[in-house]
């Protein structure tokens, strides 16, 4: 999977607006609200081998680009409390 052609996918789209980080620090976080610094984090030690870490990854290279704003439109509105 990779970031081109990720935001003409809504289905994907969806999923990174509202996936939740499961463990960590920030356990239950909207992927797209973690830090830039964690991503980074990950980014150099690796990505976890999984649905969620390539999630991460794509998340990291959109906020790296400054197209966050992208998954603003299809954010649950439940998932902003």
């Amino acid at each position: 999977m990779s970031t081109q052609g990720t935001y003409g996918d809504p289905k994907l789209m969806y999923k990174l607006a509202n996936y939740r980080m499961p463990f960590g620090k920030h356990s239950n976080a909207l992927l797209i609200d973690l830090p830039v610094a964690y991503l980074d984090w990950f980014s150099k030690k690796g990505f976890p081998s999984s649905e969620l870490g390539e999630l991460m990854r794509i998340v990291h290279e959109t906020k790296a680009d400054g197209m966050e704003h992208w998954l603003d439109r299809v954010r649950n509105p439940v998932s902003q409390v």
